[in-house]
């Protein structure tokens, strides 16, 4: 029998909607990030740092560039004839056919993968933060507390408090209360969604709970287990953690980058981030061409201006355009003359010559307020904005626009253009 002592579950199968028309064609993990990297990038890399040879990635919506990304673990050094990465997509049965409800649901669905390496600990991770972590310290925390679960704990701000799962701990670190995104919370611990169980522990309350629909960890695990009297004890973790989950807090994660001193620093030798990279060519800048304070990725062309930005891989940035502020996706096309402040534009976009985003002052976005905010112009892939027209704040854009939809040529502020089914 394979025998590992702690195996990883990666949930990737999340829509990741507060990311607005960025996730319309794929899933939140597989987002680009650093003009290099793709979301699931870090805990696949905090993986194998950490000594964790044996990951199931669970996958569900839109999952075909999540998983050609994947591949068989190149990148990552994790394609191994024992363990390894395996994408784990929802599947049938003689008895069954669902997909998975929920983050508890969707491990329970999976418990023949798990019980095939018979682990000692079963580690549960999201797809979608910003970190790093090694994960082998803490399991000897969990090992030294001899906790049954233990989370992992980031202090966060107490108005943003109300966002997550939030613990209540005593002296020792021991977790007495559990509250899944309380209204008022009284406490600013907050659950990062990584945690470790035992694995006996974990496979008798999926086991136990597996009829209750949309069954989740923060929401029904961590309370049954609790009120069962297992030991449950907060991992608090003091380095960089970010959740891009929200357009605000993924474009603040990439403009971190480009600070002076960086707070997340991606060029440590001995904590490498590992991607799955295309052979191109060096990037190129011309003798009018300017770059200060910004990422720039390999096969990018820059003829114009970037300042404090995010530039990914086969950019071009055409002549006398100015980028300010903005993350600016593979494969983009920024004809001449562009100006683009404050904007995240998705792959293969084409912004027409002399246009600006990010004009004026802001306003209210019409169609979903509670994702396009932050001041931001956010633009799907694939789309193409015609020349000489202007652009507001809190706008989205997905399609192949055209020079009619703008009226006297300006988007205000607020406005979106979204054509379904591009």
């Amino acid at each position: 029998m394979i025998k590992k002592e702690m195996i990883a579950m990666l949930l990737a199968g999340g829509q990741g909607s507060r990311l607005g028309v960025l996730t319309s064609k794929l899933a939140k993990p597989a987002v680009a990030f650093g003009g290099k990297y793709k979301i699931i990038d870090f805990p696949l890399s905090n993986c194998i740092n950490s000594g964790i040879d044996t990951v199931g990635v669970l996958t569900q919506y839109r999952p075909l560039r999540l998983n050609q990304h994947i591949g068989i673990g190149i990148p990552w050094d994790l394609d191994r004839n024992i363990g390894g990465v395996t994408v784990l997509p929802p599947y049938e049965t003689s008895t069954n056919s669902q997909w998975y409800t929920g983050t508890a649901n969707a491990i329970y669905q999976n418990l023949e993968y798990i019980d095939y390496y018979n682990p000692d600990y079963v580690l549960i991770l999201s797809g979608d933060h910003i970190y790093k972590m090694d994960y082998e310290v803490m399991l000897d925390y969990h090992k030294t507390s001899k906790a049954d679960i233990t989370l992992a704990t980031y202090q966060v701000p107490m108005e943003e408090a109300s966002r997550f799962g939030v613990v209540i701990t005593d002296d020792t670190g021991c977790i007495q209360e559990f509250e899944e995104k309380p209204e008022h919370p009284r406490s600013n611990k907050a659950s990062m969604g990584i945690y470790i169980f035992n694995w006996k522990v974990l496979r008798d309350a999926l086991t136990e709970l597996k009829d209750q629909p949309s069954c989740d960890f923060g929401k029904h695990i961590i309370p049954y287990c609790h009120e069962r009297g297992s030991k449950i004890c907060a991992y608090d973790y003091k380095g960089y953690w970010k959740d891009v989950g929200t357009l605000g807090s993924y474009w603040e994660a990439n403009m971190e980058l480009v600070d002076i001193i960086p707070e997340f620093n991606l060029y440590e030798e001995f904590w490498r981030i590992y991607t799955k990279s295309d052979v191109l060519p060096p990037q190129y800048i011309d003798p009018n061409g300017s770059v200060t304070e910004s990422i720039v990725g390999e096969g990018t062309e820059v003829y114009g201006t970037i300042e404090h930005s995010v530039i990914g891989s086969g950019v071009t940035i055409g002549k006398g355009a100015v980028i300010k502020n903005s993350i600016i996706m593979n494969g983009v096309v920024i004809e001449d003359g562009a100006v683009i402040d404050k904007a995240i534009i998705a792959e293969n976009t084409v912004v027409g010559k002399n246009t600006e985003l990010g004009v004026g002052e802001e306003a209210e976005n019409e169609l979903a307020p509670h994702i396009y905010s932050f001041g931001l112009v956010t633009v799907g892939e694939n789309s193409v904005i015609p020349a000489n027209v202007k652009i507001g704040k809190n706008v989205a854009i997905f399609g192949e626009t055209t020079e009619d939809e703008y009226p006297g040529g300006l988007l205000k502020s607020g406005s979106s253009i979204i054509k379904v089914g591009e």
